[in-house]
C-alpha cells in the first residue's frame, strides 16, 4: 500500500515551523470521512468495557464545537491524533479540532493548556505526572497505549539487559524525559541507583547514535519512529523497552484536558475523550489504515512497513479509563517516589484522584 495521499504536501508544510512553541493546522474537518448510516468502523467486540460508552454517547448538538489539541507531530504513538481527523472520529462527535503541533517544554505545554492556550493535548504520562503534581489545572481523562521507549546499545557490545548498564554511560536526549524516567525505575528495581551507579550524558536527540558510534556512551535511550529506524541495520539492539514485564499492560501515552473544559463544559470534554478512544480502537484492529493517517508526519527515511509495523508493536489495543487508568497513574507515581522524581510526602492515592477526570459517565 502506497503512503501517498492527496494533501500530503501542504500538511507537512502546515506542520513544518520554527522548533519551539506552538504551530497551529486547522485540520478538524480536512480529510475527515463520515461513517456510513448505521455502520461502526470499530469492531466493539474486542472492546466490551468501552462499547457501552461508545454507542450510547450522543454528538454534540448545534454547530461543530471549535476545540484546539496539542501534540507531538513527530511522535507516532500519538497516531490515534490523525486517524481521528482522517476517520471521522472527531467529527462524529461534532468537534472540529484545530491541531497544534507543540515542541517547547512539557512545563510549557500544560501551562497552555491550564491557561486555554490550547483545550487539551496528548503526550506521555511520566513526562506529565511532575509537573502535575506542582499544580497545572490539567484533567487525565483517558490513555491511548503503551510502548515507545527503549535501550539501544552497539550489537556487539556486551550489554545484553539493564543489569549490564552498572558503571556505564548513557545517552539521553532530556534528563527529565520520559523515558529517562522510566528506564530509570527499571534500574532502581533491580538494585542499580540511577544517580550513582551510572551516568547520564544529555546529548541533542538526533546525535544520540552518533555519540554511541564514537564510543562517547555505552547505550543511549531513544523513543519510535527513531529509535525503532535505528535499529534497521544491525548495528544496535534493543537492551530493554517499555513493553517488558509488568508494564506490558501499562500505558505510556494520556489525554489531557483543561480543568475548566472539564468543568464549564463536560459534555464537550466527553466527546473529545470518547473521539481519542474510538481512534485507539480503530488503530489497534486497522494497523494499516493507521500507519496512512501518520504517514504525512513520519520521518523521511520511514518506509510504510515501518510505520504499519510500529503501529502494531504498540499495544494501541490497551487505553484505560476510569479505576484501571487511575491505578496505573498511582503505580506512575509510586514509581516516581522511588527515584526521588516526585516528593517522598505526596499522597499517591490522592494525586491519581485529583488528576483523573471521569468524562464517560456524564
Amino acid at each position: 500500500m502506497s503512503n501517498d495521499r492527496p494533501g500530503q504536501l501542504s500538511r507537512r508544510a502546515l506542520l513544518g515551523g520554527s522548533a519551539a512553541g506552538l504551530l497551529a493546522a486547522p485540520l478538524g474537518i480536512l480529510g475527515a470521512q463520515a461513517f456510513p448510516s448505521g455502520r461502526s468502523p470499530i469492531d466493539f467486540s474486542e472492546f466490551p468495557l468501552c462499547r457501552t460508552s461508545s454507542e450510547t454517547a450522543t454528538a454534540l448538538s448545534g454547530a461543530p464545537r471549535k476545540l484546539r489539541l496539542s501534540w507531538n507531530a513527530n511522535a507516532v504513538c500519538l497516531v490515534t491524533v490523525p486517524v481521528a481527523i482522517d476517520h471521522g472520529f472527531f467529527q462524529k462527535q461534532n468537534l472540529d479540532v484545530e491541531l497544534v503541533n507543540f515542541a517547547g517544554s512539557t512545563d510549557q505545554l500544560l501551562e497552555a493548556i491550564a491557561t486555554g492556550k490550547s483545550d487539551g493535548g496528548v503526550g506521555m504520562a511520566l513526562r506529565w505526572l511532575k509537573p502535575l503534581e506542582q499544580g497545572f489545572d490539567v484533567k487525565i481523562t483517558a490513555a491511548t497505549h503503551g510502548g515507545c521507549m527503549r535501550v539501544l546499545a552497539p550489537t556487539k557490545s556486551g550489554i545484553a539487559g539493564l543489569a549490564d548498564l552498572t558503571g556505564k554511560t548513557i545517552g539521553v536526549a532530556d534528563l527529565g524525559g520520559a523515558d529517562k524516567n522510566f528506564f530509570s525505575i527499571e534500574l532502581a528495581k533491580r538494585g542499580i541507583d540511577p544517580n550513582t551507579d551510572v551516568e547520564w550524558r544529555v546529548f541533542p536527540g538526533n546525535l544520540l547514535r552518533l555519540a554511541a558510534e564514537k564510543g562517547e556512551t555505552h547505550a543511549f535511550l531513544s523513543g519510535d519512529p527513531v529509535a525503532y529506524l535505528w535499529l534497521k541495520d544491525g548495528a544496535f539492539k534493543e537492551v530493554a523497552s517499555n513493553l517488558d514485564g509488568e508494564y506490558r499492560e501499562r500505558s505510556c501515552c494520556i489525554l489531557g484536558l483543561r480543568g475548566n473544559l472539564m468543568r464549564d463544559e463536560p459534555l464537550v470534554a466527553r466527546a473529545v475523550t470518547q473521539a481519542i478512544l474510538d481512534a485507539a480502537m480503530f488503530t489497534a484492529q486497522n494497523p494499516e489504515l493507521a500507519a496512512k493517517a501518520f504517514s504525512p508526519y513520519a520521518p523521511k527515511d520511514a518506509t510504510f512497513d515501518d510505520l504499519r509495523s510500529l503501529v502494531g508493536y504498540h499495544t494501541h489495543h490497551h487505553h484505560p479509563t476510569g479505576a484501571v487508568l487511575k491505578g496505573e497513574l498511582k503505580a506512575y507515581a509510586d514509581d516516581l517516589k522511588l527515584v526521588s522524581v516526585f516528593k517522598k510526602t505526596t499522597d499517591t492515592t490522592k494525586f491519581a484522584e485529583r488528576i483523573y477526570a471521569d468524562v464517560l459517565s456524564i
